[in-house]
């Protein structure tokens, strides 16, 4: 796909979304953060539910540790992977306390120090909450940069380096949520809804679907 191209893709999503946000719910880099970490492998709505609980008693480090694993368990319990995930948060918090002031930390490095941050948990924090042009590959956005070849790539960090070195830099800062919600609502897994795509005449995945 050629840099021409790739800027209409981005300017019609720019143009139907000007101000593209996270479905999950924060008010914070600290919630944001404690929503990603319970985002892995479970939905954001599902995640939300659980936050619109959990945030009202407790939205600091301090707090969360408070809560102790018990305690926050109970709040999270509906979300896959509870037990691991609250072990990870109490860690986290614990560090965040101990070595950044409660505060969250705004380079890669310290993020993914943080217990359950891996790279894409680092880069949606660093991206949504510092407004770093940086790129979170999910399963959607590795779907929908594969597919279309926006940006191919084996692995998640290979479309990763492409995204961020063939996306023209004014699109950047909002391209991670463009393609999450593509891929979510449009470009979705078992069937793409081609026919109702707005970049469907710009893309080139070769089975494309009428509906």
């Amino acid at each position: 796909m050629n840099r021409q191209k790739r800027h209409e893709i981005f300017s019609r999503l720019r143009e139907e979304n000007p101000s593209p946000v996270t479905e999950l719910n924060y008010t914070s880099p600290f919630e944001l953060l404690i929503a990603v970490i319970l985002s892995a492998q479970a939905t954001d709505k599902g995640v939300n539910r659980a936050t619109d609980k959990l945030f009202p008693a407790a939205h600091t480090p301090q707090a969360i540790f408070d809560l102790g694993e018990t305690g926050l368990k109970q709040y999270i319990k509906s979300i896959g992977l509870y037990n691991t995930k609250g072990a990870n948060i109490i860690k986290t918090c614990r560090m965040l306390l101990d070595r950044h002031q409660g505060e969250i930390p705004e380079n890669r490095e310290a993020l993914e120090a943080l217990p359950g941050v891996g790279r894409k948990t680092a880069n949606v924090v660093l991206n949504t909450a510092f407004g770093h042009p940086v790129m979170a590959v999910d399963t959607h956005i590795f779907r929908v940069s594969n597919r279309s070849r926006i940006a191919t790539g084996k692995d998640v960090l290979a479309v990763e380096k492409k995204l961020i070195k063939s996306i023209p830099k004014e699109f950047l800062i909002d391209a991670h949520h463009w393609l999450i919600l593509h891929g979510r609502y449009t470009c979705i897994a078992r069937k793409p809804r081609c026919g109702s795509c707005l970049i469907e005449d710009l893309c080139e995945y070769k089975d494309k679907t009428e509906t």
